[in-house]
């Protein structure tokens, strides 16, 4: 299988040396990575800035901004048969990106534009034969605000996940829901069970015979 996953986050530059982010280290798309490629898959690894090793042959995408990430993943979407979004793309950007160092003021404000949606693109032109794997982290309402997700977006399957992975946090609350809408529930899951259970999930589904 030719799979392209995404991780780590996105830096959407205010000036030449501020930017706006997210805690996100990318460690379980690094691990989803790392695993599928064990199994002789194709990987490329679409990744936000991130101090980890990149796993051992594994093609590496460098990205920074959403829009990156967006030109990226439309890039090899197409001629792929899986598509694992783990990263944590930020969902703003500054309408205005200064080309200098702004000063210190003692009240500024700081206008926000929404960042593309990548996941809504690649389901426009999602072919039949192609999976998709989503992520969603969510501070309430975790499984309906997840199936809203999953459907809307044509996801094959999502992973519901809350704050607590951000940074080297070690466990989660995790909630996996596929396209038929069956859900596993976890209080406390690591990081690498999930990526374990992702890749067991994409083993199952394709035994199933129903990757055509």
């Amino acid at each position: 299988m030719k799979i392209v996953i995404t991780a780590g986050p996105t830096r959407e530059f205010i000036d030449p040396v501020r930017f706006i982010s997210n805690p996100s280290t990318g460690k379980i798309g690094y691990l989803i990575a790392e695993k599928l490629k064990s199994k002789g898959h194709s990987v490329t690894l679409i990744s936000g800035p991130s101090c980890l090793k990149p796993p051992e042959k594994v093609k590496i995408v460098n990205v920074i901004s959403a829009e990156d990430m967006k030109r990226e993943v439309l890039r090899y979407f197409p001629e792929c048969d899986i598509l694992i979004m783990s990263s944590a793309v930020g969902d703003w950007k500054p309408e205005i990106k200064s080309n200098k160092k702004l000063k210190r003021k003692k009240e500024w404000y700081l206008k926000l534009i929404p960042n593309p949606d990548i996941l809504k693109e690649v389901s426009k032109i999602k072919k039949k034969n192609q999976i998709i794997i989503g992520f969603a982290l969510e501070t309430e309402n975790i499984k309906e605000n997840a199936l809203k997700k999953l459907k809307g977006k044509k996801l094959d399957l999502i992973i519901a996940d809350t704050p607590g992975f951000f940074g080297d946090s070690i466990s989660s609350k995790v909630i996996f829901i596929s396209k038929d809408e069956k859900i596993e529930e976890f209080e406390k899951i690591s990081k690498e069970e999930v990526a374990e259970k992702i890749v067991k999930w994409i083993n199952f589904f394709l035994s199933q015979g129903k990757y055509e």
